[in-house]
């Protein structure tokens, strides 16, 4: 990194000024970063993105510790701040109506994620909604959630704030300028091309770091200045007005808002006081993608006076929920909407819901802070300082990292249909087990068809399409029903929202895989090949300085499981490692970041490798069960005896005339392999191995079986139970550290953990819980705070128990130690068990 030698830091440029921009400049300029350049194409500090119109209301609630987290920081930074005497942020609080019972429980789930992150929540009857927001009308209201340190943020006066204290600090903004491009050299940013919006002479800025953080302009300024897509979609969002009411004469522009922002999710809309108005937010309407073409230039902009984020008002779209404000509030039966002042702003979807921060692949120093509305803009700012200034961003960014997106399934029309599909559930229950019901079947398996013909209910994974279960397990061979050979010890009955996405048929199927053979679909697994000279070398250097957890296997045919690690020691990933030739590695990975993270090191280091997909153009399947050795030997001419062919080791087989890698693995706990092939003998493998099963009963298994045959054997998932944020001795993984790796985590007393990944039983097999709920230590008070939250959990059908997995500290995580799980509006009690809960000596899969 070329760096200025006056000030001994890297040259920034920071593309855009917007509320996340401007929090990027200032973290930066606070950790001692000052050679930060800013270029902003509109006028300071209403910039004309999305910062500009954002009603700004900052929730803290979400599904995802992560977005919590940056929410919560967003929050406690703009906390008292005033930009000439104004407020920044006010804490007017947040209430949740509920006018359905879907919704009521809902609220009670929310609860549930606000109290696991740490945010003050409570559940509150209509009387004290009405007490909350006089007013309004609460014959239609069964119940609300009261989040009282929610705010509302205005964007601009925290774009001005963070902007103004990094110009003290020695930042540098230029306004009413374009970046024209990014100029590189030797594969590393080295600056970028400006231009004065409507015209005059061209200058170029010399950087070490560009972070761009262009709002709404971002996806067309990649492929315009990086010829590369990213999975970013401007939506347009109806924003009302109503004219004055009298009820609010009392509240001028400064003060603008004094009761808690409202929303309405069974009408998918909010509305708060804005002055003397009420103004109204719809997410009812269809989505209204914009096109890069579509948002106003600069000049435009300059020209015109209206802000490029801003497009007309389409009140067909919004009528509906102007209706439903009147009815919500009587007062605004007398009113009207005022369409002049009313528009539709624009606003940043992706296909998951997830901003998307850091290191752009492909390009040394640039970097990407996108799709980041205000809600988690400072906390954003923070992440991305800490990220670049020290390597750690300081929180699990696994579901925020740019680079989680697999590219081979990125595209224009991949992106709008997912990310129109996230804007239309903004508001929406969505069940933790719900799949996206978007280009179905863009990734398919040799298989498929097969699986097709077997009853398959699919949901999605990396775009594949990934069987749940298969129907036609429901009935035995001799047409007996079947579940109903089960009994209710193994399948107890389940709750109506844990039944969801659900099929007792996933018993049968788990029984199955432990009592005879199972066939299960692993093509949706990401795979890497990395070969070439000194292939062998590389990964155990990266063991040799502690980041990876493990060194290679010694022979060809070995099979290693080992963790990714950070220089401070969080588990970025864990992967398996078949050594299949002497410089030639077979890597099981999580996802692309697993990629970006192996070719980071490689330039880190000048090691020239070739790295490529392994999955696409291939297929997977995993032949697991006690009977699986009988299938697998009738296919073979080879020796696959546990002597010749042992556990955590790979070769390659002629499978019934298929060419396949074969890895003697097992994520379920039994006896098998891992079978991979071209993808044009796929169908015949499938074929060939459910033929040669069909004396022993074999049974395509799907994904839900899957999942509860791994939590028996306590396997963890990465992502789920485990992150950057845990180590491995906090998740219960150290078996897999040695070496270097082992001397440095006890170096640095990660080896001691203050807090555990426990394994819990749940009193009751018939309860059932989803993940990130709140637990709490027995006998806990209400309002007392929880002790940690699930991860995992699911009903575990050969042991006839419910299983969740749960952080807890240390103290509470030994085995025997009572606690209750908050499910909804009841606490479930649990206890803490001795893991692996099947098995212990893993006699079944070593067989």
């Amino acid at each position: 990194m070329a760096l200025n030698s006056a000030a001994g830091r890297p040259r920034i440029v920071v593309i855009g000024l917007g509320v996340v921009g401007a929090a990027v400049a200032d973290e930066l300029v606070l950790r001692g970063w000052t050679d930060v350049t800013v270029v902003e194409q509109g006028p300071l500090y209403s910039t004309g993105g999305s910062s500009s119109h954002a009603p700004g209301f900052v929730f803290q609630t979400s599904g995802s510790k992560a977005s919590s987290e940056l929410a919560q920081r967003t929050l406690d930074k703009l906390d008292g701040v005033e930009v000439g005497g104004h407020w920044v942020s006010k804490r007017v609080g947040g209430i949740e109506i509920a006018t359905t019972e879907a919704r009521l429980r809902e609220l009670y789930r929310r609860h549930g994620f606000a109290e696991a992150w740490g945010v003050p929540s409570w559940l509150i009857s209509p009387d004290e909604v009405a007490q909350l927001w006089p007013g309004l009308d609460v014959s239609g209201i069964l119940g609300g959630f009261h989040t009282p340190t929610d705010a509302v943020v205005k964007g601009v006066r925290a774009v001005e704030f963070q902007a103004g204290r990094a110009q003290e600090g020695g930042a540098r903004i230029i306004d009413r300028t374009r970046v024209l491009g990014i100029r590189t050299h030797g594969g590393r940013v080295s600056g970028v091309d400006i231009e004065p919006v409507g015209g005059g002479e061209v200058a170029s800025l010399e950087a070490d770091i560009v972070v761009s953080c262009a709002g709404l302009w971002g996806p067309g300024a990649a492929r315009e200045m990086l010829g590369i897509e990213i999975p970013m979609l401007p939506v347009e969002h109806g924003f009302g007005f109503s004219q004055p009411v009298s009820s609010l004469r009392g509240l001028d522009e400064s003060t603008e808002v004094v009761k808690p922002m409202l929303r309405h999710q069974d009408h998918a809309m909010y509305l708060r006081e804005w002055g003397q108005r009420i103004a109204i937010g719809a997410y009812e309407h269809r989505p209204l993608p914009v096109e890069h073409d579509q948002i106003a230039s600069p000049e435009q902009a300059q020209r015109t006076g209206v802000q490029p984020s801003i497009h007309p008002f389409t009140r067909a779209d919004f009528e509906p929920s102007w209706k439903e404000a009147q009815k919500l509030l009587p007062e605004l039966r007398e009113s009207h909407l005022d369409e002049p002042i009313s528009f539709n702003g624009i606003f940043s979807f992706t296909p998951d819901d997830g901003p998307m921060l850091g290191p752009v692949p492909g390009v040394e120093g640039l970097w990407m802070a996108q799709a980041v509305w205000v809600t988690q803009s400072a906390g954003v700012g923070q992440v991305m300082a800490d990220w670049l200034t020290t390597g750690d961003p300081g929180i699990d960014t696994h579901g925020l990292d740019l680079r989680r997106f697999d590219p081979s399934e990125v595209s224009k029309r991949w992106t709008r249909e997912r990310s129109a599909e996230s804007y239309d559930e903004v508001y929406d229950i969505v069940h933790p087990r719900a799949t996206t019901l978007k280009l179905r079947g863009l990734r398919t398996p040799p298989f498929y068809e097969r699986q097709r013909g077997k009853g398959a209910v699919f949901s999605v994974a990396n775009s594949w399409e990934r069987p749940l279960w298969y129907e036609s397990n429901a009935t035995l061979p001799d047409g007996r029903p079947a579940v109903a050979m089960l009994g209710e010890q193994t399948l107890p009955p389940r709750d109506p929202w844990s039944a969801q996405y659900w099929s007792p048929i996933v018993a049968v199927e788990a029984r199955r895989m432990r009592e005879s053979v199972g066939l299960v679909d692993m093509s949706s697994l990401p795979r890497l090949w990395l070969s070439g000279p000194g292939a062998t070398d590389f990964l155990n250097g990266l063991h040799e300085q502690g980041l990876l957890s493990r060194p290679v296997g010694k022979s060809v045919g070995s099979v290693v499981y080992t963790l990714m690690l950070s220089p401070e020691g969080g588990i970025l990933s864990d992967v398996t490692i078949a050594r299949t030739a002497e410089d030639t590695y077979h890597i099981g990975a999580n996802g692309n970041l697993d990629a970006a993270w192996l070719r980071d090191q490689m330039e880190t280091r000048g090691v020239r490798l070739e790295l490529r997909d392994a999955h696409s153009g291939s297929c997977g399947l995993g032949l697991w069960g006690p009977k699986a050795r009988e299938v697998l030997s009738a296919l073979v001419d080879e020796d696959i005896s546990h002597e010749a062919f042992r556990f955590y080791r790979c070769r390659e087989l002629s499978v019934g005339g298929v060419p396949v890698l074969a890895m003697r693995l097992s994520y379920v706990g039994e006896l098998g392999w891992e079978l991979y092939a071209p993808a044009e003998f796929g169908r015949y493998l499938w074929d060939e191995l459910m033929a040669a099963g069909k004396p022993h009963g074999i049974l395509p298994v799907g994904r839900r079986a899957f999942e509860s045959l791994r939590l028996e054997k306590g396997f963890r998932l990465w992502g789920t139970d485990m992150s950057r944020e845990h180590t491995p001795a906090e998740a219960g993984v150290s078996f897999a550290v040695r070496g270097a790796a082992t001397e440095k985590l006890a170096a640095e007393g990660k080896d001691v953990p203050s807090r555990r990944l426990a394994c819990l039983l749940l009193d009751d097999p018939s309860e059932v819980v989803m993940g990130h709920e709140p637990v709490y230590a027995e006998g806990a008070a209400s309002g007392q705070a929880p002790v940690g939250y699930v991860t995992s959990a699911d009903q575990g059908y050969t042991i006839g128990q419910s299983i969740a997995y749960a952080w807890l500290p240390a103290e509470l995580a030994d085995v025997g130690s009572r606690v209750e799980i908050a499910y909804f509006d009841r606490r479930i009690p649990a206890s803490v068990a001795q893991e692996p809960l099947l098995d212990p000596q893993a006699l079944r899969m070593r067989a």
